[in-house]
Parts: C-alpha cells; structure tokens; sequence
C-alpha cells in the first residue's frame, strides 16, 4: 500500500472581497409620505379643497413607497423606443415604454392629475388636483406632460361644441388605456398638442404646415413636419396649421388630430424620430410629419392662437407646480441624507451652514408651493366664472412660470450639493431631478417669452393689474420691507419696456410670494423671506441667510423628521 502523504491545511484569511462595514450612510428614504408638508397642506384648504386632504394623503403615502420611486427610476433607466414599421413593413409609428410607466400613468390617471377636474362640479377640483400633483411629481416628471397636455386640452377643445360633446367625457375620465384604437372605442384618452415648428419655436405665426379643406365642412388636411411633440402615443392632439398661405387670409387655425381615425384606420402621424433630450427621459418627444394627415378645425379659421391659449394658460400653471414639486423632493432628499449623516463630529443637519442652506431652500420651496396653489385657485374660480381671479390668473399664472421655473435648476443644483458626492451619482436620483428642472423653464415659453406675456398683459389688459394689486393690498400693513417693494413696483410699470421685463416679472413674483407668506406662513417663514428676498439681507448663493433667520422654525416646519 503506497504512503499516505498529509497535505498542510492553509491557515484561514479574511476573503479577499470583503472591504469593510458600511457605516455613516443614510437609510433609504423609501417609504416616506410626500403630503408631509405643512404648506401645502394648508394652502389646500385655504384655496377650498380641504375636502380632497384624505386622498392627498393618500397619494403621497403611495408617492413615497419603495414601489412608485422603483417605477420612476425604471421608467426613466428604460428609455422609450420607437418602432416606425412592424415586422412586415407597414408604417405603425408607435412608441414601446417600459411597464413602469404605464404604472405611473395609470395611478396618474385614476387619482384626476388629467382631465378629471373639468368634470368636477365641486369648487376646488382644479386646486385639489395641483396638489395631487404636488405630492405625485415625488415619482418622476416624464409622465406628467401627457397628464399635464390631457386637462389643458379640454378647455381649447370647447372652442367647437360637437367636438367637445364627444371627446370631453373620455378626455375627463380616470381610465387609462394605452393602446392605440378608435378614440370613442376607449374608456378613456390622452391628448398631446402640436405647436412649434423649426423655423419659429415659440413665433408659432411663421408655422408652415397647412391646412387645406375637404368637401366635408369643418374637416382639413395636414401637410407639414412639427418640431418639439411630446407624447406621441396620445390619442388625439390638438395642433396649429394655416389655413392660407403665410399673410393670406385665414391663417393660424387649431385643428384636432385623431390617431386613428373613426373607421379604424391609422391616421398619417410620421414620427421621423424620438428627441434626445437633457431631461424628461422617461417620456417620448417627437419630430412627426403630417402628409394628408384628416384633422377638424377647433374655433374658427385663423383664431388658432386665441384657440389654444387656455390650453397654453393651463399647461404653464403646471410648469409652476411641476417646478414646486421638484424644488419639494429635493429638498426631502437633502434633508433626509443631513439628519443621517455625520461629519466634523456631528450630524449634518445640526451644522450651521448645512443648517442655513436647507432653511433657505426651505423657504424658497414653500414660496413655490404658496404660489402654485394660490394660482390653482386663481384658475379654479376663473373657470366658475370670477372675473377678478381671471384677471389676476391671467398675469400672476406668467408671473409664477417666469419665476419658478428660473428657480428651479438652481434649487436641485443645491440640494445636490448637500449629499456631497452622493448626489452626483445617478442611483442618488439627485441628477435626474437636476436635469429635469431646466425643461420647466423653457415648455410653454422660456423666460423672455412668458415676460413679455406680463408685458403684453399689462399694456393690453389693464385690469390684470388691478387685479395683481388688489392682491398684494390684502397684505398692506404686515410688513414694511413688503410694502416698499410693493411701492417700487407701482413705481417701475409706467417705464416698463422689454429689455428691463425681466427685471420687472421677477420683483412682480418677489412681492407676490412675500404677500403670500405674510399672510399664510409662519413669522419665522416671512421674516425670512421679506429680509432677504426684499430687504437685500443675503448673498447670491443659497444658504446666506442672516444670522437673525429663526433656523429652527424654519427647519421644524418644512424638513421631515429622520423616518
């Protein structure tokens, strides 16, 4: 029998693919509640919808569940995809998305963030919905611009009575069905809008596409190739086209576009290609050609514009709320990872200029939220028939864009900031809210824009003025850093021109959100906001508040306790 030969055993050691113990990090955020907010809360039922606070609450406890923010970043990780021809090689111009936006489309659908408000007899639907929106834009924006172009479309659609009969019940209804078929074969159906061409953009008077009439009456066909579409899976689309050629009569006209017309068949909608966007990854925008595309007029021939400007007055009320909601979870976001979070020996909550920087980023987001739900208010009375709310909506609704959405890429930039190198990377979901915030600022008209609009308001209509004035009196009194700058603007109007426009929109949203806060908010909140946003206490970074800033006041009201 051969020897046996003993082999040494090796002495244990630590696995090579352990590093160390994972310590000083936060928690995941998900579950948390996106109705936590005071502000919003308030101003919900300050602006008549406290009836809806139960299913607010609601909303924002599935907003903040560990499933809604998977979808968001799925939705977003999985891109949408087009497929111009099928296996065979007919033309089908469809858009594939992934399950998980049709997850949050669905619950987007179902809770009225699209048409359902127009169709609610109860005063404060429309308000009820923007802070629907409020706590729901915690998941991901993408999918809000098909909910968003869905309710403004309703009221552009009245313009023509026969065909508000039959899309405004689906249009308004909370089921979301996302295949493409005959419009009135569905429960219900989304609504996208064609305006800006290549040439022109925001000048949508140069428009080229044209519109040349059947032996039907009120029935056209398209030819032309629109610039910037967004959600082209939607059902029908509002879209502007001249009915005679430019400087002719007729002109500018609104025309409704079916995707599949009343026999079955698909209407000629060419989606030449899917944007390559900074942002709003999740939703598909398109480039798409019409070519004999049937369309029906909406409004008389060469009204298109004053067609679609409800359409224009609704969406840029969304921009406000889109901008407040993302100004909103970021701040949650940044809050969260300082109360978990220890450097220098303490909690970066407790430090005081990581203390100073979320108390400013706190009050600059509840002046977002204020502001929105006070115009969806505005917006809410307008609708039922106010003639004050529709002249102060009419103004304050550009004002707010101009200035919110401006804010917004600098407020995720800084609340990036707070989680350090954390935020920078993408699993953070710190730069998908970074690069959604500029979109805001520039749908519906950028800046320049929406700050001649003001000017345009004021020289045209004088009542909006009034109105805006008429609003900020209700604060006289409460503070005199409130009231000078209320003075100074009565002042710069007589001068107003277009190259200072910006300078005059901007002091105009100052002195309304600083009304507002005086009025509604806590003092901590503001003072705050009144010394450094009129009173010039405070530097050009956020998180210069002045030493007199209540910080704990501040910090106790808006930023959640750790969970």
């Amino acid at each position: 029998m051969a020897d046996t030969i003993a082999h040494p055993q090796p002495h244990p050691q630590p696995s090579r693919h352990t590093t160390h113990d994972v310590t000083n990090q936060p928690p995941p955020l998900a579950p948390y509640d996106a109705s936590e907010d005071v502000a919003l809360l308030e101003g919900l039922r300050r602006e008549g919808a406290g009836w809806a606070e139960e299913d607010i609450r609601r909303l924002g406890a599935r907003a903040g569940s560990a499933e809604a923010q998977e979808w968001a970043e799925l939705a977003n990780r999985h891109e949408p995809e087009l497929r111009t021809h099928d296996r065979y090689g007919n033309r089908i111009d469809e858009v594939e998305f992934h399950p998980a936006w049709h997850h949050l489309m669905r619950v987007a659908v179902a809770e009225g963030l699209a048409g359902a408000p127009w169709a609610d007899d109860r005063p404060g639907a429309h308000v009820a919905r923007s802070a629907g929106g409020l706590v729901w834009g915690h998941t991901e924006a993408g999918h809000g611009c098909p909910t968003s172009m869905t309710y403004a479309a309703v009221p552009a659609l009245r313009a023509q009575p026969e065909l508000a009969k039959v899309y405004e019940p689906l249009l308004t209804g909370r089921e979301y069905d996302p295949e493409l078929r005959v419009p009135t074969d569905k429960p219900g159906l989304l609504a996208g809008m064609g305006m800006t061409e290549k040439q022109g953009g925001s000048d949508v008077r140069t428009n080229t596409t044209a519109a040349t009439p059947t032996a039907e009456p009120g029935v056209y066909t398209l030819r032309g190739h629109k610039w910037f579409t967004s959600a082209p899976m939607c059902d029908v689309f509002l879209v502007l086209a001249q009915t005679s050629p430019l400087g002719g009569e007729g002109g500018l006209s609104c025309f409704l576009v079916p995707r599949v017309l009343p026999d079955g068949t698909r209407n000629t909608f060419r989606i030449q290609r899917l944007k390559d966007k900074l942002g709003n990854r999740s939703n598909a925008s398109s480039e798409p050609e019409f070519d004999g595309t049937v369309a029906w007029l909406v409004g008389a021939e060469g009204r298109g514009v004053k067609t679609i400007i409800e359409m224009v007055n609704c969406t840029r009320l969304d921009c406000v709320m889109m901008s407040a909601a993302l100004m909103r979870k970021s701040l949650v976001e940044a809050g969260h990872h300082a109360r978990h979070r220890s450097a220098f020996g303490a909690r970066l909550v407790d430090q005081p200029l990581m203390r100073n920087v979320l108390a400013d980023l706190a009050l600059e987001s509840e002046a977002a939220t204020t502001l929105t739900l006070r115009l969806a208010g505005a917006a809410d009375r307008a609708v039922r028939g106010d003639a004050g709310e529709q002249a102060f909506r009419r103004i304050a609704t550009a004002v707010g864009k101009y200035w919110v959405t401006k804010r917004g890429p600098a407020f995720t930039a800084e609340a990036l900031e707070c989680l350090g190198g954390n935020g920078y990377v993408e699993e953070s979901g710190m730069p998908r809210h970074y690069r959604e915030a500029p979109l805001l600022s520039i749908w519906e008209g950028s800046g320049n824009v929406n700050a001649l609009d003001v000017l345009r308001a004021l020289g045209r209509e004088p009542e909006t003025a009034e109105a805006l004035f008429a609003e900020l009196a209700l604060a006289r009194g409460a503070d005199a850093r409130l009231d000078a700058a209320v003075g100074r603007l009565k002042d710069r109007l007589p001068e107003a021109g277009p190259a200072g426009a910006r300078r005059l929109v901007e002091e105009m949203a100052l002195v309304l959100q600083a009304s507002l806060l005086v009025r509604h908010a806590p003092s901590a909140i503001a003072d705050a906001f009144c010394a450094t946003r009129l009173g010039g206490d405070w530097g050009y970074a956020f998180g210069t508040l002045p030493g007199s800033a209540d910080m704990d006041g501040i910090l106790a009201r808006a930023v959640p306790a750790a969970n």
